[in-house]
């Protein structure tokens, strides 16, 4: 592990740090309570890393859903991944031996810290891309080993804990506004994302669906898509120190 870059990434993954100790605590409860103590949560933790996914997979393992089952309701529900990957193309090359594992640690918070991360100077862009993303792993694991742990000790009521993870993105979404600066084109990508949203809430409801998510990352793709010379000017313009 490269320790510079390692000790820049800690501080920007730190509301990483204290969203995923709460809802992986969670997760490691509600393992517990079907039946998988903590080493299969540190394990799940470990191999499938997927929050959303690995709390369907409790309820799944309660079930003894087939695997058939299991492979579609995890597909539908981390389709969006597909998308997180497709933006960060150009932002993985070159990072060589770490790119697989860059791709497999694509959690939402991960994404959203990388999206806007910017190397400190004299940092290695790869390594501290790599860090980033080691570390919310770990937190994750850590969470989860705590919740299994607790859970095998006492009874404990986890009703609304996973709220955490909603404060967590707005944390995360606040910071990214507040580092985009002043000037309404360099808040762009996250007016587009408000946008698409929004009309994805209005028409998915229309049709009496409440599947949105799909919707609005696509609307977002395209317009970002079509946006993206102007965006990448903006960006060169705020890294050279240039008021926009």
């Amino acid at each position: 592990m490269d320790r510079k870059a390692l000790a820049a990434a800690f501080p920007v993954t730190i509301p990483v740090l204290m969203g995923y100790l709460s809802i992986g605590m969670a997760f490691g409860l509600m393992l517990q309570a079907v039946g998988y103590g903590p080493l299969w949560a540190v394990l799940m933790s470990l191999i499938i890393y997927a929050g959303s996914g690995q709390y369907l997979g409790c309820t799944l393992l309660a079930t003894a859903a087939p695997l058939p089952q299991v492979a579609m309701l995890t597909l539908l529900l981390n389709f969006r991944h597909i998308f997180y990957g497709l933006s960060l193309l150009d932002k993985f090359k070159g990072t060589g031996w770490r790119k697989p594992y860059l791709i497999f640690a694509l959690t939402d918070e991960t994404y959203a810290l990388l999206t806007g991360a910017v190397p400190p100077a004299g940092v290695n862009a790869a390594n501290y891309y790599f860090s980033i993303a080691i570390l919310d792993h770990s937190y994750w694991i850590a969470g989860s080993l705590l919740g299994g742990t607790i859970g095998s000790l006492i009874t404990f009521n986890t009703e609304g804990i996973d709220f955490a993870m909603t404060a967590l993105f707005v944390v995360i979404a606040v910071d990214q506004w507040k580092a985009a600066g002043k000037g309404l084109r360099r808040h762009l990508p996250a007016l587009i994302g408000i946008v698409c949203a929004a009309a994805a809430v209005v028409v998915t409801r229309m049709l009496s669906s409440d599947n949105m998510i799909i919707p609005s990352l696509v609307g977002i793709c395209v317009l970002l898509l079509a946006l993206r010379r102007q965006l990448e000017e903006t960006e060169n313009k705020r890294e050279e120190g240039t008021a926009v």
